[in-house]
């Protein structure tokens, strides 16, 4: 008994262990200067000479530092490990997931989009091909910034000059008789988007189809992506938009994004 139980125990001290890494940094990550030992021992709970061999450890690891005053902080090696996580963080594979979720809740298509120079891009979607009247975008597909939902988004965060620019460049050519061609009314427009936190696309770009759409940020706080849902005319609800923007939060933050952190 004794012998099969050895495992057992040692796998649990093992477990220990790594929760109380865990915790001290945590604990760690809550403080902006260095921390005492006795400061991080009362708030993990742990006994000083426990925290202490630990901290130890990870010094060694270089997942702390220990400064000139015998304090503690993270160090550079987390950093390290992040930066390679953030490089293997694709937009398309943390969103998948998520936009299919979405799609089962709305049974519409569901768009990903970046921006490229003055249009947006369709880079991924989720629909089902047993399920009724969809508009399915093409991926690959491109369509101009100021007559889609996402395209808005990125217009909405543009400096003054750059949006002048774009309308320059663009002349603000339209598809037909929704098309947004007028520049008051698109300023207008994408002041409503600044101040809502969302977009739309009221048959602008093409009769019959309307759209919403909602920013994907990532660690940094930049707008990298949007979200959105196109569904014919007389289909699309109102009451998916809180939908949208709890799906887009989601995505945003398997990026690592941190409202309350970014500016």
């Amino acid at each position: 008994m004794m012998k099969n139980d050895a495992p057992i125990s040692a796998e649990k001290t093992s477990i220990q262990v790594i929760e109380r890494m865990v915790s001290l940094l945590d604990a760690l990550s809550r403080y902006h200067d260095p921390v005492s030992l006795k400061e991080l021992a009362s708030v993990t709970g742990l006994h000083p000479s426990t925290a202490h061999r630990i901290l130890n450890d990870l010094c060694i690891t270089r997942f702390v530092d220990r400064a000139d005053t015998g304090t503690y902080r993270l160090g550079m090696r987390l950093l390290e490990l992040g930066n390679i996580v953030k490089s293997r963080l694709d937009v398309r594979e943390a969103a998948l997931e998520f936009m299919r979720n979405l799609h089962r809740i709305t049974n519409q298509t569901i768009n990903l989009s970046v921006r490229q120079g003055d249009e947006i891009v369709y880079i991924d979607r989720a629909f089902s091909e047993r399920s009724g009247m969809q508009v399915v975008r093409a991926i690959g597909g491109r369509a101009p910034l100021h007559l889609t939902s996402t395209g808005k988004l990125f217009l909405s965060i543009d400096e003054p000059k750059a949006l002048r620019a774009y309308i320059t460049r663009t002349g603000l050519a339209g598809h037909n008789k929704n098309s947004i061609t007028d520049v008051a009314k698109l300023e207008r427009e994408l002041a409503s988007v600044r101040n809502n936190g969302y977009a739309r696309d009221n048959e602008e770009l093409e009769l019959g189809v309307r759209c919403m759409a909602a920013g994907i940020h990532d660690d940094s706080g930049k707008m990298i992506a949007g979200l959105s849902i196109s569904a014919p005319a007389d289909r699309l609800q109102e009451a998916w938009l809180g939908d949208l923007l709890s799906t887009a939060e989601q995505i945003s933050a398997a990026l690592g994004y941190m409202p309350k952190l970014a500016k």
